[in-house]
């Protein structure tokens, strides 16, 4: 099977993915907050659209669901746990099941944190992780409904995932999480490498996304509290952080990044 896996840019700084089977003429659809991109991939690739996938309840990501199901008659499947937050829903998933997609078959992960009910699909078969707001490049997402022990082991459980997994994350907010990055570890060659990536690609406007997990676990902070050498870099960066807990720190560093992404505005918001 040929497949390929398109980023739509929508609204302010959203990311929608669009995943086909070129052979079959056949394709689904990451969340979908916005109607027209999805649409116009669809024409442009002349796929038909079988299946709908939502990580969590937040209108941004799941604003042209219903339009796109009834217009191709395609389920949609979210996280069980938001069920009566998300219109339509055809199937609730939570973790450790299977969703289908062509002969693609994908592993569903509790992502909660950044919501209650927040879930991430990994397909294997094409190296992809779709993570929502729960996991960004250099960043994660805020903890809106869940709390901080959650988001650790929803972070932990896709830093597990293989160091070639492609991360497609739900936001650009690249340059703005390096900066936090940066503050936190401020000799990291990973961070500085990324940066410099980021910034040639969004200069030609060009989404940074996807990006290896391999990186994210040398660059992000918030992959990397569980480690000791990421416990010095906090220390000399003279953040007022201490202990060695992980979920413990884990909620000091997002409350930090919170902070700091108030003081900094308009940086990322989620």
């Amino acid at each position: 099977m040929s497949f390929f896996v398109d980023i739509l840019p929508a609204m302010a700084d959203n990311y929608i993915y669009l995943v086909g089977d070129s052979d079959l003429g056949l394709a689904m659809v990451v969340d979908p907050g916005d109607v027209e991109p999805v649409r116009r991939a669809l024409k442009s690739r002349d796929v038909n659209l079988e299946l709908i996938l939502l990580t969590h309840h937040h209108k941004d990501h799941t604003a042209g669901a219903m339009a796109l199901a009834e217009e191709f008659g395609a389920p949609i499947l979210g996280p069980a746990k938001e069920k009566t937050l998300l219109e339509g829903l055809s199937r609730g998933v939570s973790g450790g099941e299977v969703v289908a997609f062509s002969t693609l078959r994908g592993q569903v992960l509790d992502t909660s944190g950044h919501t209650i009910g927040h879930v991430a699909y990994y397909f294997p078969q094409i190296k992809a992780l779709f993570c929502g707001d729960a996991l960004f490049s250099l960043g994660c997402g805020r903890l809106f409904e869940g709390t901080a022990a959650q988001m650790w082991e929803a972070l932990k459980l896709m830093r597990g995932l293989p160091d070639d997994t492609q991360v497609y994350f739900g936001h650009e907010y690249t340059e703005a999480n390096a900066r936090f990055a940066l503050a936190v570890d401020k000799t990291n060659e990973a961070i500085l490498a990324r940066l410099a990536e980021v910034v040639a690609l969004r200069a030609e406007k060009k989404p940074a996304v996807p990006v290896a997990l391999k990186v994210e676990k040398a660059a992000n902070p918030f992959l990397r509290i569980d480690q000791p050498d990421f416990h010095k870099a906090i220390a000399r960066s003279g953040l007022p952080l201490q202990g060695t807990d992980p979920a413990a720190l884990f909620g000091c560093l997002r409350a930090a990044k919170d902070r700091f992404d108030s003081q900094q505005a308009p940086m990322g918001r989620k």
